[in-house]
């Protein structure tokens, strides 16, 4: 099985002070930098790019980043993202032409790419591809903004996921995204996920009087992880 890695998502952090915000994060226990990347097309809302990234990388991140694409056309942005450092690239199906093409081309840019479905998508886009993905991405809200609920239906479907994937026997990191919080991160887990997004879930908790300080929540969700038999 794989390791449960925890990817703190910076639309919800202080981005005045980001560099400094994701070395804190990082330093609690997190393991991937998870990036929201919207454009007001594909979904209601506009927020970072590539420059984003390449900043956080001459900043001093080595940590992993994960570059979610909720963007329509997806393929013109791929090779900026891949050049500022990103270590996975996914994506909507919806938003891509020719699938496999984009896939390919992640790939090409010597990225990790991944498929993101919404909560609504059908899990028949994988049928012709699954051997072309490191990583599947069930959203557990409809994507566009940060702080909503978890949809409890998305544990079904990664139940789903998580048999398709263990049927393949292929290396695919099955992530999550969307209202990941202490209390809940348990039932996903059990449910298959293996990689988890939180956003608020993490950076708008209480740090125990230290705004600087993300140890206590990142704890918890371990704690609520390893209670978890899998």
């Amino acid at each position: 099985m794989a390791l449960d890695l925890i990817a703190p998502s910076i639309l919800s952090a202080n981005f005045a002070k980001l560099g400094e915000e994701v070395d804190n994060v990082l330093a609690a226990g997190a393991d991937i930098v998870h990036f929201d990347v919207m454009d007001n097309h594909y979904v209601p809302n506009l927020t970072i790019g590539p420059l984003i990234c390449e900043a956080l990388r001459k900043h001093g991140v080595t940590a992993p980043i994960d570059v979610h694409l909720m963007v329509k056309p997806v393929d013109r942005i791929i090779p900026d993202f891949a050049a500022a450092g990103a270590t996975y690239i996914t994506f909507h199906p919806e938003a891509s032409e020719h699938i496999d093409r984009t896939l390919q081309l992640i790939h090409g840019e010597g990225c990790k790419a991944g498929l993101v479905f919404n909560p609504a998508t059908p899990l028949s886009y994988l049928d012709y591809v699954l051997d072309k993905i490191d990583m599947i991405l069930l959203m557990s809200v409809n994507p566009g903004f940060g702080g909503q609920s978890f949809i409890p239906s998305a544990l079904d479907k990664l139940r789903e996921v998580r048999e398709i994937i263990d049927d393949s026997g292929l290396d695919i990191r099955l992530e999550v995204d969307g209202g990941v919080k202490t209390d809940n991160i348990a039932a996903i887990k059990a449910a298959g996920a293996d990689t988890f997004v939180s956003g608020s879930g993490i950076f708008g908790q209480p740090r125990d009087g230290d705004p600087h300080r993300y140890d206590s929540v990142i704890r918890r969700m371990r704690e609520a992880m390893a209670a978890v038999g899998r």
